[in-house]
């Protein structure tokens, strides 16, 4: 690799170019507030009316989200700034404060006789809109009064003062000091660069960063399980006042996603832990130890082989890879650079991992935090499939159908890890041992993304029971849970060390409301979609771009070719593993260090 040059930081003046214009948006926000406010108790006049009201709710939603995406996306490029999360918290309180503006709608809608409604349904006025009304009007039993929805709305911004703390203490205040790396020299540890200590050859380096990491961690342990035990009070609260069975069900209906669904994966990936267990052993009988720890299952197999990329050789190995989906698709990613979407550095205060982010209005911008691994390049491809997802979404759909659901975002994201992935392994065609570090990232990207992110999904909805049944939060019972689970998961050829019981205190998700459910099967489905692209079926997978959310997320899934109502691709998705993993273990046996 040579001499990383500057790495890109993205233009949020494309959004606002002077806090001034961004402050005359947010003053604007009480004004579309008021006038959507102007048609309650007129929504059953006419459906032209009613139509008329959507559109003033669309107004206000879009300018939210416009004002809200800068000051987030400026509070998180640093977060010990306190203008800028000022400018944040700015934002949420004034939507509390204005919950009543749309608290009143659901309820006034869904009071509108049948056979009126239906009426209005076969108006032209309504017809772009028809979706989302049929969609509320599914959700009938769970929408309550307008009292009880100002109430939650004016709450909102209280309710979600867990997530919040989490965030400060974890980003911004938790320091891990020092650690050792490869070359005996002590450096800063922190969220962006421990997965490199962890990929690390050397086993020391990858035990001091792993100890380090989690000592601090146990030194807050009661902090953070009382954030995340208010975190999930109030998924069971607000579960329990919109008359759902559970959180769980709650979670999942708001992207029309039965809970057979997420049962069946948890199921589905326990029928299949026996080639995860053989994994295991293969990373055992490689590293030559009687037993892995934690710290031992993200390092690279054959880590001679480990390569190092500056970012613009990452964009070239991204771009070359996803030139499967055509030239306007690759078009669309010289903008994403040249126009700046990208902010690369890692730096003191930003916020940690990576996404991607944006608004009707802005561009789809990715947050990263680039250190040259290939772990790196692959976390590019992957933010960039989500802003293209967006990019399409918006181009094909109106501002009300734009946002697509959360079920269905970790789809192209993942596809455009598989396609990197096919891409590489294409390059290196007699590079045996190379190849196997592929199958090695591969295997191990499967592991993080399905069998990992399901044991998370199982721990969320084992704390949720407990806290349903009245059963508290400790830090003591969280550790035991998760302990357990991680056991069951990684098998017999794992002798943990205890620390790893406290990974649920760092994992942000587990404040998203199930959400990590969805990595494991859009990884599903995107196993499925990569195979059908490289075999130049690519136009159901457009459809799907930009289909946004016009649709139920399952039915937009069924439409691009893969059925998540039943558990079929995650068993295709782990018997594809289970292949992966002979692969690796042939590559290994052609190189120097073949095993027996």
């Amino acid at each position: 690799m040579t001499k990383n040059p500057a790495l890109p930081v993205w233009d949020l003046d494309a959004l606002y170019s002077d806090i001034s214009l961004w402050e005359k948006d947010f003053a604007r926000i009480e004004t579309l507030a008021k006038k959507f406010l102007s048609f309650k108790g007129k929504l059953a006049d006419s459906a032209q009316t009613l139509a008329k009201a959507i559109q003033a709710s669309d107004d206000f939603d879009r300018l939210v989200e416009k004002v809200y995406t800068f000051a987030h996306l400026k509070s998180d490029e640093n977060t010990l700034l306190n203008v800028n999360k000022e400018r944040a918290d700015r934002v949420s309180a004034l939507l509390a404060k204005l919950a009543p503006t749309q608290a009143w709608f659901d309820p006034e809608l869904l009071a509108i006789p049948d056979e009126k409604i239906e009426k209005f349904l076969r108006s032209k006025a309504l017809k772009p809109y028809e979706y989302t009304i049929r969609f509320i009007l599914r959700r009938k039993k769970h929408s309550l009064s307008e009292a009880e929805e100002k109430m939650l709305g004016i709450l909102s911004d209280a309710l979600g003062n867990a997530s919040d703390t989490f965030e400060i203490l974890n980003d911004a205040e938790l320091d891990f000091a020092k650690t050792v790396d490869e070359n005996g020299k002590r450096v800063p540890l922190t969220h962006g660069n421990y997965l490199e200590f962890l990929e690390s050859a050397d086993r020391n380096v990858r035990k001091k960063a792993f100890e380090k990491l989690y000592k601090t961690y146990k030194k807050f342990r009661n902090t953070f399980a009382s954030t995340l035990e208010g975190n999930v009070k109030v998924h069971v609260a607000e579960a329990q006042l919109r008359h759902y069975d559970s959180a769980l069900c709650a979670a999942l209906d708001g992207d029309a996603i039965p809970t057979d669904v997420y049962h069946n994966l948890i199921s589905a990936v326990h029928d299949h832990l026996d080639a995860f267990y053989r994994y295991i052993a293969l990373r055992k009988e490689v590293m030559k130890l009687d037993k892995l720890d934690m710290y031992d299952i993200y390092n690279p197999l054959l880590p001679d082989c480990r390569k190092r990329y500056t970012f613009d050789e990452a964009k070239r190995l991204v771009k070359a890879a996803l030139a499967p989906l055509g030239k306007e698709y690759g078009k669309i990613l010289d903008r994403a650079f040249a126009e700046k979407w990208i902010d690369a550095p890692e730096r003191k205060g930003k916020r940690s991992g990576a996404y991607s982010s944006g608004c009707f209005d802005s561009y789809p911008y990715l947050l990263l935090n680039f250190n040259g691994t290939l772990n790196d390049v692959f976390t590019l491809a992957h933010e960039l499939g989500h802003s293209l997802h967006t990019y399409y979404s918006k181009t094909h759909q109106s501002y009300h159908y734009a946002d697509y659901e959360i079920f269905v975002a970790e789809v192209a994201s993942t596809t455009n890890e598989i396609l990197l992935f096919e891409y590489l392994l294409k390059k290196s065609r007699g590079d045996h041992a190379f190849r196997a570090y592929l199958y090695g990232h591969l295997a191990d990207e499967i592991r993080g993304t399905i069998y990992r992110q399901t044991m998370f999904a199982e721990f969320e909805e084992k704390i949720h029971a407990c806290c349903e049944k009245g059963i508290p939060l400790s830090a003591d019972m969280l550790e035991k849970c998760y302990y357990e689970l991680n056991q069951l998961y990684y098998g017999p050829d794992v002798k943990a060390n205890f620390l790893i019981a406290l990974e649920w205190a760092r994992i942000p998700h587990f404040y998203y409301d199930f959400y990590v459910y969805k990595y494991a099967t859009g990884m599903s489905a995107a196993l499925k979609l990569a195979k059908d692209i490289l075999n130049g079926k690519t136009e159901r997978y457009f459809g799907f771009l930009s289909a946004g959310g016009s649709k139920d997320a399952l039915d937009i899934m069924r439409d691009a070719g893969v059925d998540l109502s039943t558990p079929a691709p995650v068993h295709a998705a782990l018997d594809y593993f289970a292949g992966i993993v002979d692969a690796l273990k042939r590559e290994i046996a052609l190189c120097d260090g073949k095993i027996n």
